[in-house]
């Protein structure tokens, strides 16, 4: 399981809401809903499954949730984000249908229909996630307000109907009003007229009675939950939720299309002096100009003097925008005080390995590091990688790439030449100099690097990881020692995550490279070995003297077919004895 994952499924709230799964490219790949977001997500990495769930699984890179307010809201909100997103696991509610909603039309009289477009009319209410609930709710409603219906009613509906003092006339406002405070959720006259009657039939031995109106009253209750994901208004709003600290602020929107809730943005960055102000200067820059119908802010932090770039935002104080808006700042809270617990033990488990490492190498600081690749594309455009991992984080902003002038597939010139070229820089312009230099490889890679340093009397101590025959990570080399890692978990990690690390910007370099520059290799000779098995090759070899050197097994590891590795072991033999 990634690191990540693990990690983000021990913070998992307990609450209802939607999980979106999503692959290596960031792509919505699953939508689900849950009564319990713990529990849910969690089933997914633990015990046997399907082949379905097993493939979706190995595709999984992370994930995120939206929270809500019940179960019936991520019902609804699951809905609306799969139409949007259409992801490719996701099978239900991939057409054009919808939950319904209940009208009251404008007709004389009027009429309760259960519908599933919005092109209407009339009064809307939903939708209902329950289809079966939602019907039984319109009949009842039918019966206990017939609105000049002509239709015998059965006799309790009747007497129930009179309990509530519904007007049996033509008053059809009236009734309209009545059934309108019902399905806005004020159901309590009508339940207790319910259960008063499923009480009185009860008692007087009319059991079948009674369980006919118990569960009328169990799709009441499931029909007319409040929520929030869906307004029926299908204004195109968003929402905006936040929260911050002494460093931080964390932001949430929401975005409603055509009254529904289909999608959410989140981000969290750093802030100098007013939250506000940076609240604003963000949504300025995230909508350059581009506003829906309305934008939702909280009236507990902004005021409609601070509101100045667009005429459509609100500050509502009450009723359902209100409670959206908390929603939004609901999920922000989330976001804000999970991220520093994800922050805050990754920093730990960073810190505890190099103070670790820094007791196993008996030095005192290692503030600074800097990692080098040397790999070459296949015997053509040799490049070096550096990463530097500074104050416990990878600095993106000091990574160099070397375009090296050594031609040859030699890796041990490759290896001086760009480490005499990185530390001569360094003490001509005198910059800051590194605590540690770590080598992609064995002892004689150390003994190159330590010679250049020595050479520029420098005192930086060189170390090599050195990985065994299958490629993965093994030990730590000095000039003095070797340390095998599998006895210090906690170093191995950290010193696996530098490797791959700085073997993904060569990688990703390399890719660069082939852009700007045609390359012609041995490989292009191969029948079956096309652009993505070559970049297979790329990825767990540096270059053609290693794929040569490779054992079937390992080339079989990776992919590669029988008779694509008996003509690359043919055509690699065939250049050596040339």
């Amino acid at each position: 399981m990634i690191s990540k994952i693990k990690e983000k499924l021990s913070l998992l709230p307990d609450n209802p809401g939607c999980y979106l799964m999503k692959n290596k490219d960031s792509k919505i790949i699953y939508v689900g809903k849950a009564k319990n977001l713990k529990q849910r997500v969690k089933s997914y990495f633990t015990g046997a499954h399907n082949y379905k769930t097993s493939k979706l699984v190995s595709e999984i890179h992370d994930f995120e949730i939206v929270l809500t307010n019940s179960e019936q809201e991520s019902l609804i909100l699951e809905l609306n984000l799969i139409k949007e997103h259409r992801p490719k696991y996701n099978v239900v509610f991939m057409d054009d249908k919808t939950y319904p909603y209940i009208e009251i039309t404008k007709t004389i009289p009027p009429v309760i229909k259960v519908i599933r477009t919005k092109n209407v009319k009339g009064k809307i209410f939903g939708p209902y996630p329950n289809v079966k609930s939602a019907r039984e709710t319109a009949r009842l409603l039918e019966l206990l307000f017939p609105m000049g219906k002509i239709e015998k009613i059965p006799n309790f509906y009747e007497e129930i109907g009179k309990s509530i003092e519904s007007d049996t006339s033509n008053n059809y406002e009236l009734q309209v009003s009545k059934i309108t405070k019902f399905l806005k959720g004020d159901i309590k006259e009508v339940t207790n007229a319910l259960e008063k009657s499923m009480l009185d039939y009860s008692n007087l031995m009319m059991f079948e009675r009674a369980a006919v109106i118990r569960d009328t009253l169990n799709h009441i209750k499931t029909t007319t939950e409040k929520q929030i994901i869906s307004l029926n208004d299908y204004k195109d709003r968003d929402i905006i939720g936040s929260y911050y600290n002494d460093e931080s602020i964390a932001l949430q929107i929401l975005f409603m299309r055509s009254g529904r809730i289909i999608d959410q943005h989140q981000t969290i960055f750093s802030y100098v002096g007013d939250p506000k102000e940076f609240i604003l200067s963000y949504i300025n820059q995230f909508y350059q100009g581009h506003f829906p119908d309305e934008i939702l802010f909280d009236y507990m932090m902004f005021s409609e003097e601070d509101l100045t770039f667009s005429n459509v935002t609100f500050l509502p104080k009450i009723g359902d925008k209100r409670k959206i808006v908390e929603l939004a700042n609901k999920n922000a809270k989330f976001d804000l005080e999970n991220y520093f617990l994800l922050y805050q033990n990754k920093l730990e488990k960073q810190e505890e390995a190099v103070s670790e490492l820094k007791t196993l190498l008996n030095v005192d600081d290692l503030n600074l590091i800097e990692v080098f690749d040397n790999s070459q594309l296949f015997g053509t455009a040799p490049i070096s990688a550096m990463i530097v991992f500074k104050d416990y984080k990878f600095n993106k902003k000091l990574y160099r790439k070397f375009n090296l002038k050594t031609t040859t597939n030699d890796d041990y010139k490759a290896l001086q030449e760009v480490i005499y070229r990185r530390y001569y820089r360094i003490l001509m312009e005198n910059l800051e100099r590194p605590d540690l230099i770590l080598v992609d490889g064995g002892i004689g890679h150390v003994k190159i690097a330590k010679e250049v340093i020595d050479n520029l009397n420098l005192d930086i101590k060189v170390l090599g990881l050195k990985k065994n025959n299958k490629h993965q990570l093994e030990s730590m080399v000095s000039i003095d020692r070797e340390i095998i890692l599998k006895d210090y978990p906690k170093v191995y990690q950290f010193l696996f995550k530098l490797s791959e690390e700085v073997h993904r910007y060569a990688i990703s370099t390399h890719r660069v490279q082939r852009n700007k520059k045609a390359y012609n290799s041995k490989l292009d000779e191969i029948t079956g070995l096309g652009e993505k098995r070559k970049r297979a090759l790329l990825a767990s070899f540096k270059d053609l003297d290693e794929i040569k050197m490779a054992s079937f097994e390992q080339l079989k590891e990776i992919g590669l077919p029988d008779k694509v590795i008996n003509k690359l072991k043919e055509v690699l033999n065939n250049e050596t004895d040339n």
